[in-house]
């Protein structure tokens, strides 16, 4: 029973949707009954306000996305074809040590550990590259359900995913008092900003990822919006959604990944 469960990879299906709901359970119940009184938004203006990389409060709502996408593919997943395509089970169970991770993640960044949280988000940030890669986002052609219930999702939790890292590494610099090697805090933003955008520009260009360049774009508009009275960020932050904008229409005018079912 438990081989033919292993090979019809109902296990797996099951172990990922778990993982995904414990996940959301996780982030909700820290919003409201955090450790040390403050919630991951309370520490991040509070704490962390001179972050001049961190976007607008508004953008968080866009975790509200992810978590309908992730459920989307819990439920996906489930049916029998998908649990037992070997790409979908390689994919699940790098999602369930993204979940995992995520959870550590919560409890060490709401205790301010926040050089522990960096490496519980780099955990998270490898093990959605490996998912992205392993369903060939952006370079196979793929029905209409694999791309909105599978591509998608993981595309918006990594674009996602990859901004949070650079802030949530800015955040542990900022808090350890680093003195930027002589370079100020808003040239080092502008910095960060034109290197995130030379890697989402490869995507662009490469895979013609609309979901995790438009993460990206919305990101970087939450910058500009909170960072409206520092020209260097704004300036910066603007053309970096401009330029990404450019390169996603020439990823897309070169290649077509999708068919219709």
């Amino acid at each position: 029973m438990k081989a033919s469960t292993t090979k019809s990879g109902l296990g797996i299906a099951i172990a990922t949707l778990f993982a995904i709901v414990a996940t959301l359970t996780i982030n909700v119940l820290s919003n409201f009954f955090p450790p040390k009184g403050a919630n991951i938004g309370k520490i991040s203006n509070t704490i962390f306000q001179g972050v001049q990389i961190t976007p607008a409060n508004y953008a968080f709502a866009i975790w509200g996305l992810i978590y309908i996408g992730l459920i989307a593919y819990g439920i996906y997943q489930l049916r029998p074809p998908q649990r037992r395509d070997r790409t979908i089970q390689r994919v699940s169970l790098l999602l369930i040590v993204a979940c995992g991770a995520q959870i550590v993640w919560v409890y060490l960044f709401t205790m301010h550990l926040f050089w522990l949280s960096v490496i519980a988000m780099l955990v998270i940030l490898l093990a959605l590259i490996g998912a992205y890669l392993q369903l060939g986002v952006g370079k196979v052609k793929v029905l209409r359900d694999r791309k909105w219930l599978a591509h998608v999702p993981f595309s918006i939790y990594l674009g996602w995913i990859s901004v949070a890292t650079i802030v949530n590494i800015a955040s542990a610099l900022y808090m350890s008092n680093w003195d930027g090697w002589g370079i100020n805090g808003t040239n080092w933003t502008a910095i960060m900003l034109v290197v995130a955008t030379a890697i989402a520009g490869v995507v662009a260009i490469q895979r013609a990822d609309i979901a995790f360049i438009c993460v990206f774009i919305w990101a970087y508009m939450a910058i500009a919006i909170r960072q409206s009275n520092n020209p260097t960020v704004l300036g910066t932050a603007l053309a970096s959604a401009i330029v990404l904008g450019v390169l996603l229409v020439f990823g897309i005018s070169k290649t077509v990944t999708t068919i219709a079912d």
